[in-house]
């Protein structure tokens, strides 16, 4: 009669065990799947193993690479490419030009009816030190702010106002920074709200 009461114990015991064995087996076949669907629709494939997927690639990599040289000759003949004038240029010697961006600008304009407001990103093309802009940034952003405070939404709305605004930059950016090393300015976002 002793061993009758450890019998409902030993299966309580093996019961208690299987749910344990069967919690984890089925935690392993949750995760793997996780850890499957992460590497098959969400991780980057690294550029050797995308190599490695398609037969042929590499063949036609070799192809791509032959290509580009003859392109670059095609370039130095006079093609579309820059080397030898390129479209426009008219035999010009010119220094390199170097694309600086400016940080935005956001003025309240000169309507005296409504509030409005602009908000101004330029990209600024320089013929000479790009480090110019950034030794007068003080000068440039007072020079920028007065300018475009002093405008009307009525200024600003017309494409002729857009290039007239446009001259009047690149002449206060050159006489801000003393010299006339700015060619060209280009709006890279231009809000009026």
């Amino acid at each position: 009669m002793a061993d009758a009461p450890e019998a409902p114990a030993e299966g309580k015991k093996k019961k208690s065990f299987l749910k344990y064995v069967i919690l984890v087996v089925l935690l392993l076949v949750l995760g793997g799947g996780g850890y499957f669907a992460y590497l098959k629709f969400f991780a980057a494939k690294p550029p050797a193993a995308a190599e490695a997927t398609a037969e042929g690639q590499p063949a036609a990599e070799e192809k791509k690479a032959e290509a580009a040289p003859k392109a670059e000759e095609k370039k130095a003949e006079g093609g579309h490419g820059e080397a030898k004038g390129g479209h426009g240029e008219k035999g010009k010697d010119k220094a390199p030009s170097n694309n600086v961006p400016l940080p935005a600008f956001v003025v309240n304009l000169a309507d005296p009816s409504a509030r409005r407001y602009l908000k101004l990103v330029l990209d600024v093309e320089m013929t000479g030190n790009p480090e110019l802009l950034e030794a007068n940034m003080p000068k440039i952003r007072d020079a920028l702010l007065m300018l475009l405070s002093s405008k009307t939404s009525q200024d600003l709305s017309t494409l002729e106002g857009k290039i007239l605004l446009r001259k009047e930059i690149v002449d206060r950016l050159n006489q801000a920074i003393g010299q006339a090393k700015v060619a060209r300015v280009y709006f890279t976002d231009f809000v009026i709200q």
